[in-house]
């Protein structure tokens, strides 16, 4: 006998009936779900809120300058120049930001160009992007990542991870064009961190968050 799972109302209850569907109903007093999934863009560009390099640059010091070689649209670079940090600016195209410095491969690079790099790589590519960035010469790196590829990157535990933030709520990262039409998604489907490695540091990486709504990361 075969069982299928029935939610009504916020009950789960099982039934035998071998046509049953999956219904999911929502209680009147229940938010909607506000999530979206975006189609997967080729070169992995997509855009991060804001706040999301507010909050690092708010919670994390850095030593030098601040080399972001996946500018994209940006977000990280201003929030960097904003702080006061010497910035510099690249991506491996030319997206029209005011203080782009160059096109530039980064996978290719055999120096850096900053004292630290800070980005929000491409996610299909993500782990290249990390890996390359520890073996350059810099004080520390710091990367965006999906939470959801942690789980299997036990190459980490070689590497001096410092800190784990986790972001929330869930920041959306639509296409570039969604931005361009002013649209402002509210909810993300992908939980999201930034990684953050020092140079200098020993030991295992602590567990932090970082809040839209405030500049703590308690």
């Amino acid at each position: 006998m075969k069982y299928h799972l029935m939610s009504s109302m916020g009950n789960t209850t099982l039934t035998t009936d071998p046509g049953a569907q999956l219904e999911l109903f929502n209680d009147e007093n229940r938010r909607p779900v506000a999530a979206h999934i975006w189609r997967r863009q080729a070169d992995g560009f997509y855009v991060d809120p804001a706040w999301v390099a507010e909050r690092l640059f708010a919670a994390e010091k850095f030593i030098g300058s601040v080399w972001d070689p996946g500018c994209g649209v940006w977000r990280v670079a201003d929030a960097a120049r904003r702080r006061g940090y010497k910035t510099y600016a690249t991506d491996i195209v030319d997206r029209g930001y005011q203080h782009f410095d160059q096109t530039l491969n980064f996978l290719l690079s055999e120096r850096p160009l900053g004292n630290n790099i800070i980005t929000n790589p491409p996610f299909q590519i993500c782990d290249q992007f990390l890996r390359h960035a520890l073996k350059l010469d810099v004080n520390a790196v710091a990367m965006i990542w999906l939470a959801r590829r942690l789980n299997a990157a036990h190459w980490l535990a070689d590497t001096p991870l410092a800190r784990v933030y986790l972001l929330t709520p869930r920041p959306p990262m639509p296409p570039v064009e969604v931005s361009a039409r002013g649209e402002k998604p509210r909810g993300g489907k992908q939980d999201f961190v930034w990684v953050v490695f020092r140079r200098d540091h020993v030991g295992p990486p602590e567990l932090r968050w970082l809040h839209r709504d405030r500049g703590d990361e308690r």
